[in-house]
């Protein structure tokens, strides 16, 4: 997140915690948290909290855990436009 925030991206307060709180829900990795959090902002223009969690879930409940391997898994299935 921090990564993020040295590109420009701005969070509010509630949107740190809701990463936070979606990191330690699915119990995900720094990278992948990250490379969630990336996805969401492109796909959706902003950060939108169910999807995120929603693509943190879908990861680790898929085994998911580089950001190559997010990024591969999203083509493969086209769940995103990348």
């Amino acid at each position: 997140m921090r990564y993020l925030q040295g590109k420009g991206f701005l969070f509010q307060d509630d949107t740190i915690g809701f990463i936070y709180f979606g990191k330690h829900y699915t119990n995900a990795a720094d990278e992948l948290t990250n490379t969630a959090i990336e996805l969401t902002l492109k796909a959706q223009k902003q950060f939108d909290g169910s999807f995120y969690v929603s693509l943190l879930e879908t990861f680790v409940s898929n085994g998911i855990k580089t950001r190559k391997d997010a990024i591969q898994f999203i083509k493969e299935n086209e769940l995103l436009p990348v």
